[in-house]
């Protein structure tokens, strides 16, 4: 595995996290003194340990988890006034880069397996 890109995916992985509970806790949170909205952060929190180790199935899976994250920052970033959308776009970007650098990491293995795959089945 690509020790740097790794390390990558896990600091924005990281961000992506720390971000969204300052942001509904502290920052900017839809009311004041936070919100249930920071339970969002759960299934990000299901997949740290499994990233930061850079296991493929937590890395496939957070991949397609990630979507969310892009989604939510979108629409928070073109719809809520002031800091909110500013750290919409902050959301957009890190979920963007983790995946990214995720699917940079999974590419090489997934091409090795394709390899093995052929040369299994490939006829006598």
């Amino acid at each position: 595995m690509n020790r740097p890109l790794a390390s990558l995916a896990g600091a924005t992985f990281v961000a992506l996290i720390v971000l969204c509970v300052a942001w509904e806790l502290w920052l900017a949170p839809l009311r004041p003194g936070g919100t249930a909205l920071v339970l969002k952060v759960l299934p990000l929190l299901f997949l740290l340990r499994g990233v930061l180790a850079g296991r493929n199935q937590s890395l496939q899976w957070s991949v397609l988890l990630i979507w969310v994250y892009v989604t939510e920052g979108l629409v928070r970033a073109a719809s809520d006034p002031g800091l909110s959308a500013l750290l919409g776009g902050i959301e957009t970007a890190l979920a963007l880069t983790y995946f990214v650098v995720a699917t940079a990491i999974l590419r090489p293995q997934k091409q090795l397996a394709r390899q093995k795959d052929r040369t299994h089945h490939e006829p006598i």
